[in-house]
Order: C-alpha cells, then structure tokens, then sequence
C-alpha cells in the first residue's frame, strides 16, 4: 500500500500539514503487513500557484499511484479528482505522519466523503486569502465513506470550467481597460 501524507519539511516525524493543494511537500509512505517499509519526501510543484493548486496538486498526486492520502483539509477542486482517481482522501491533524500512517493501517481513520476545506480564490485576482493559520488539534477526524458519483464529478468540473472561464474573462476586460484596449 502506498500512502501520500502533505506534511511541510517531510519525514515520519514531521506533522500532517494542515492543507492539502498549497502544502510544502509530501511524505510518500509505502507499507505492507502494518508496518512501514520505504518512505520518500517530494516537493509539491504547485503549493504557490497563483490559482488551481488543488487542482494540479491532486492530479499529480493520483499520477503517484498512491491508495490514500492523508492531510488536514481538502479543497472542493482537489476532493473530486482524487475521489474520480480512487485516491482516499483522509483527514488528520494534529498528529506526525508516522502516527497518522499507522492510525490510517489500524481502520482508525477513515475516508472523508465530501471536501473538507471552503473555496479559496488562491492567489490570483481576488487576492491570496488563504486559510487561517490552525491550532494543532489531537483530535483525529474520521467520516464513513461515500463515493460521489461520475454524474457529480462531472458537474462539480463543469462548474469549476465555468467559473475560471468568467475568470478569464474578467482579466481580460481588466487589461483592455488598462492598456486601452491596444491588447
């Protein structure tokens, strides 16, 4: 089984980073028979996009070939595509990736069914309004599973296109205005 932890420095020791898209980087666990086997640290390319990080963080991450992710929150861009590449999305805070790995090996977290973590602009126009900074927390969340359907994946991606579309077409009202419409 190989399991993908957003931690900020990486490592069994590290914590599990409190968001998923924008975090530093990733603890790639590989297990068999509950224990740990490998472990590999690799840096998340898209933690300061200025906007999809959700998006191309949780495509790159289905690419790994992992079973499971594991981080404090997931974003509603990031939820569907992993839900869509049979990736679990896991919830945990609070604790260090050896901890939550071995919480998640023993059924004591389970997948999340839905996003964790409100829409965010990103970094882009509306400007970088990214979480608050969190608390750690001991507790460790855990929800039954339920798969969203190809219906609603689909859906929650028609909307996310149509959304960046009214989104292009803002800037490119914004740098009409600007350059005097010689763009």
């Amino acid at each position: 089984m190989k399991i993908c932890i957003a931690t900020t420095t990486g490592g069994l020791e590290d914590q599990v980073a409190p968001v998923f898209g924008r975090c530093q980087k990733f603890t790639i666990v590989e297990a068999e028979n509950n224990e740990i086997i490998n472990t590999e640290v690799i840096e998340n390319p898209s933690c300061s996009a200025a906007g999809g990080a959700g998006i191309q963080t949780a495509q790159m991450i289905a690419n790994t070939g992992c079973n499971a992710v594991i981080a404090g929150n997931y974003g509603p861009n990031a939820f569907p595509i992993l839900s869509q590449s049979g990736v679990k999305a896991i919830t945990a805070q609070g604790v260090t990736v050896k901890d939550a790995v071995f919480r998640y090996l023993n059924g004591e977290l389970n997948p999340v069914t839905q996003a964790t973590a409100p829409r965010y602009g990103g970094m882009g126009r509306r400007g970088y309004r990214g979480m608050a900074p969190m608390q750690p927390q001991t507790q460790v969340t855990s929800k039954p599973v339920q798969i969203q359907s190809k219906e609603e994946v689909i859906q929650s991606l028609e909307q996310r296109a149509d959304d960046l579309d009214a989104e292009l077409k803002e800037i490119k009202g914004k740098i009409k205005e600007l350059t005097g419409g010689d763009k």
